[in-house]
């Protein structure tokens, strides 16, 4: 009965996940790295705008793997991603933030690899880092790519 009850709240957890909504990146461009005649493996460069820094803008540039598996969306993309950040407009922070939040994520593969970027904030220096890491549910990477904004003259970074 336990082992019942475990694996329903497992699943339960495990559809959630899949159904929760993502904030989804908007592909700017991409090139091919590899023919293949079933899809191309390519490297993207997408953009994601910071939903608490109204005004900053993430360019993240990573592999996409193509072939069969790539299509259907069950291969497996390298680790390897570069990050740049800009002030893209007058920036606006509505709400004070937490000193490292992990503010975007994207699945690298069908459910074991995780694509993130992590906003940390340099009080001291009254800017904000932002860190692209990928992850395993067992193992992780430490291939890595870090950028930084720094606040305008007047702007202060409210932090929790």
């Amino acid at each position: 009965m336990k082992r019942a009850i475990f694996a329903l709240t497992y699943l339960t957890s495990f559809v959630a996940l899949l159904a929760a909504p993502a904030l989804h990146a908007e592909e700017i461009a991409s090139v091919n790295t590899n023919f293949r005649f079933t899809g191309s493996d390519r490297v993207t460069v997408e953009a994601y705008d910071d939903p608490a820094v109204s005004g900053v803008t993430c360019y993240v540039s990573r592999a996409r793997t193509g072939g069969v598996k790539g299509t259907l969306g069950i291969a497996e993309d390298p680790s390897e991603a570069s990050i740049a950040c800009r002030q893209v407009a007058p920036i606006k922070i509505d709400a004070p933030l937490k000193q490292k939040s992990d503010v975007f994520s994207e699945r690298m593969s069908f459910i074991f690899k995780t694509l993130h970027v992590v906003r940390i904030v340099d009080a001291k220096r009254n800017t904000l880092v932002y860190l692209t890491y990928s992850d395993r549910i067992t193992t992780g990477s430490a291939k890595n790519s870090v950028t930084a904004v720094s606040m305008p003259a007047g702007t202060t970074i409210p932090v929790k």
